[in-house]
This record gives C-alpha cells, sequence and structure tokens, in this order.
C-alpha cells in the first residue's frame, strides 16, 4: 500500500515536471501579444491570487488543531515573512525577469535547458560557501558547461544574445532556490511563496507600464499562456508538488523534477515547431545528463555537504 502511495506521488511529480516544462511554451507564446514584463507581471499575480484558497484552507486546519488541542491560537501573520519574503521576491525577479526577457531570442527547448542548470549550480555555489560538494556534482557540472555550449553555439560557434540572458537568469534561479532553502523550514513554504509572487507581480508590472505598452486587448488576446503560466504552472504546479513531495523518496523527486528540461524542448517541438537537432541534441543530452547525474544521492552522504541532495 505504502509503495503504491509513492508510486502516486512520483507519477504526480513526472505531471508537475510536466506542468513546468510546458510553461517555456507558454511563455513564448505569450509574448507573441503582450511584452515580456507584462505576461510576468500578469501571470505572478494570478499565481499568487491561486494560492489564496490553500493558506486559507491551511490557516483554518491549523487553527482547529490549536483549538482542538487546547493550545494558543497562532497569531495572524508571522513576522520572520517581513525578512524572508523580500529576500525570495529579489532572486525571483531577477530570474524570472532574466528568463523572459531573454526568450525574445531563443527557443522554448533551449531555455528549459539552459535554466534547468540551477540543479548544478546550487551544489557548487554551496561549495563556496563552505559546503562539502561530492564528486558527482563536478562530474555534472564537467557535463553541463560543454553542453550548454554544443546546445547554444551557432554556426559561428557563438553562444546568442538570448541564451546568454536566460544563462545569467539561471544564476538568480540558484540564488532564489539558497534563500527558500534557507528560509522554508523557519516559515511556511506556501505563504512565502504567495508573498513572493504577489512582490514579484507588482514590480513586474511597474516596469511593464514604463518600458510597454500593456492593454487590456493585448492581455485578453494573450489569456492562454497567461493562465497556464500563472494559474497552471505556478498556482498547480507549485501545489500539486508541495502535496506530491510528502510521499515521493527525496532522491528519486529530484531525479525527476530534472525532466523539466526535456519537457521544455518537448512542448518546443510539438507545439511551437521548434527542433533540437545535431550539436544542439547532443548538448541536450549532455546538460541533462549532467543534470542528472548532480542529483544522484551519495552512497554514504557526507556531514554537511549536499551531494545528490536536493535544496
Amino acid at each position: 500500500m505504502e509503495e503504491r502511495r509513492h508510486l502516486a506521488s512520483e507519477l504526480a511529480l513526472v505531471l508537475v515536471a510536466a506542468v513546468w516544462g510546458f510553461a517555456f511554451v507558454a511563455q513564448r507564446a505569450g509574448m507573441d501579444h503582450v511584452g515580456p514584463f507584462t505576461y510576468n507581471g500578469v501571470r505572478f499575480l494570478l499565481g499568487f491570487i491561486a494560492l489564496l484558497p490553500l493558506i486559507a484552507a491551511r490557516r483554518a486546519a491549523v487553527r482547529r488543531q490549536a483549538f482542538a488541542a487546547g493550545e494558543n491560537l497562532p497569531p495572524a501573520f508571522d513576522r520572520r515573512l517581513l525578512a524572508a519574503v523580500p529576500l525570495a521576491a529579489l532572486a525571483l525577479f531577477a530570474g524570472a525577469t532574466l528568463q523572459q526577457v531573454g526568450m525574445q531570442w531563443t527557443s522554448a527547448g533551449k531555455a528549459g535547458f539552459i535554466t534547468g542548470l540551477y540543479v548544478v549550480f546550487v551544489p557548487v555555489a554551496a561549495f563556496f560557501s563552505g559546503k562539502r560538494t561530492g564528486a558527482r556534482i563536478w562530474l555534472g557540472a564537467a557535463l553541463a558547461i560543454p553542453g550548454l555550449w554544443l546546445l547554444s553555439a551557432g554556426a559561428d560557434f557563438s553562444i546568442g544574445k538570448g541564451d546568454l540572458i536566460v544563462l545569467a537568469g539561471a544564476f538568480f534561479w540558484t540564488a532564489h532556490i539558497l534563500v527558500v532553502d534557507r528560509w522554508a523550514s523557519r516559515v511556511d513554504p506556501i505563504e512565502l511563496a504567495a508573498g513572493q509572487f504577489l512582490l514579484v507581480g507588482l514590480a513586474t508590472l511597474v516596469l511593464a507600464f514604463l518600458l510597454e505598452e500593456p492593454g487590456v486587448a493585448a492581455i485578453r488576446a494573450a489569456a492562454i499562456p497567461i493562465l497556464y503560466g500563472g494559474l497552471g504552472s505556478i498556482g498547480v504546479g507549485y501545489t500539486l508538488q508541495m502535496v506530491a513531495q510528502k510521499r515521493a523518496h527525496p532522491a528519486r523527486a529530484s531525479l525527476i523534477m530534472s525532466l523539466e528540461a526535456p519537457f521544455a524542448a518537448l512542448g518546443g517541438g510539438l507545439i511551437l515547431g521548434e527542433r533540437l537537432a545535431g550539436r544542439a541534441l547532443a548538448g541536450a543530452a549532455l546538460m541533462l545528463a549532467g543534470m542528472v547525474l548532480a542529483q544522484l544521492p551519495a552512497r554514504k552522504r557526507p556531514a554537511g555537504g549536499l551531494e545528490g541532495a536536493p535544496v
């Protein structure tokens, strides 16, 4: 029975990886009608709205449990969020903005693989902060970096502008993961997510009104990609991940989530007609191998190390 529950949770995580991978297609399609700041601003606010019912339900459950146990009711607001939310929002804003802007000049498939490099970057960054990093992670990086070059280099062996911008965003996704890792065990992770979505959505819309011309007609034309990016990718995807990871094996869960990159390439090919051929396909294969290798669990996890540990 327990094994079936683990299997169901892991299948749910495959669905999450697919939802997030196909979100790259929605991000590309949305910019046929609106600018990158308008798209991100609206979808992050939708993601915030999507999490409000979940937060209300969780708070009600906590209050019922406290009342039944005869304990004091928890405070209405956790003041620690005042420190956690701005830090997480800043990293998320930079990562999401660079990713969305860069996707104007690169494909959904390439963006998915390049963004997925955070799987390698996170433990490498932890190494420079004093934590031990296992050999698998360094080998994964050794595969992923040349894979990035093969995937992105053009006929003249130069990497395109869009790929470089998305790559810069991957470093901020890494920072975001490290910030969330620091605070998620101290505050409610759903409230942390909702708070950062609200701040990122508002800040991005300010830039949209300054740098673009967001209009109701254009937003309506991009409604399906925006709804998918906001309610699907952020709302449903994030919530399903939280539920599924309660029962999934941590090592297998991190490996399954690496499938986000090939799902992005699959979606780009099926929906947008994008193709990864020859050198680019070999580069994508190397990057995926490096990402998976970096997440493989060590036989014996060193104290304070991150080898094989999802962050």
